[in-house]
């Protein structure tokens, strides 16, 4: 059903399902400062997908919008292209995991189930992108995920990154450079209360690693 919808659409679902999974109502105007998009022309959009043969949300004023039962399998469909392209890209044609996003957003849409079918062969079926972001099954089911940030740790504790939430390339780039990448081992040596930052010890290597909150935030760990 994707691949007949509309790239516009197709961005709209997806971003709702990221807001709120799909499946509580998500306000217009943050649907609208997510994609950049003014707010009436959201509305727009919203009410003529609500107003499909086979609606992909289901809308009201001044309550927003969730995804109906088709957009979320229409949403899950262009998640897995994504996640997909994004590990081909960096598995077979040598894109580092910082520059995969965009390229990913742009080549979702055009993309062939078949073809899709051939990149998730040719690539072993992963479950994961190179982000730690779980890949849609094929009967478009999303594995469970890991619910604890790298900012709920204290001294002592140890954890794998499991995943980066933010594609932002200079976030992305930051983190590759201090050796924080999806399947790395951790462990946390200091907390300073005054500012939250997290001090942790990267496996394998000596340097002290710092970060604040608005990046531990953004990391997601399972304990080890």
């Amino acid at each position: 059903m994707g691949s007949q919808l509309s790239a516009s659409i197709q961005d709209y679902l997806k971003q709702i399902y990221a807001l709120h999974g799909g499946q509580e109502r998500v306000p217009t105007n943050r649907i609208a400062g997510q994609m950049g998009i003014a707010p009436a022309s959201v509305t727009g959009m919203l009410q003529k997908m609500a107003a499909a043969e086979d609606p992909l949300i289901d809308y009201e004023k001044h309550h927003g919008a969730c995804l109906t039962p088709s957009g979320e399998r229409a949403a899950l469909e262009m998640i897995r292209h994504h996640r997909l392209l994004e590990l081909y890209l960096c598995v077979s044609l040598g894109y580092s995991w910082d520059q995969v996003h965009s390229e990913a957003d742009r080549l979702e849409h055009v993309i062939s189930e078949d073809f899709e079918e051939r990149i998730s062969q040719a690539l072993g079926d992963p479950r994961r992108d190179p982000h730690g972001e779980p890949i849609p099954t094929r009967d478009l089911v999303l594995p469970a995920q890991s619910s604890l940030r790298l900012f709920d740790l204290r001294p002592g504790q140890g954890a794998i990154i499991e995943r980066v939430e933010n594609p932002y390339p200079e976030l992305l780039r930051f983190l590759g450079g201090q050796g924080i990448i999806p399947q790395t081992r951790i462990r946390i040596t200091g907390y300073s209360a005054l500012d939250q930052n997290l001090y942790l010890q990267v496996e394998g290597s000596i340097p002290t690693v710092v970060l604040g909150a608005r990046i531990t935030q953004q990391v997601y760990v399972e304990l080890a």
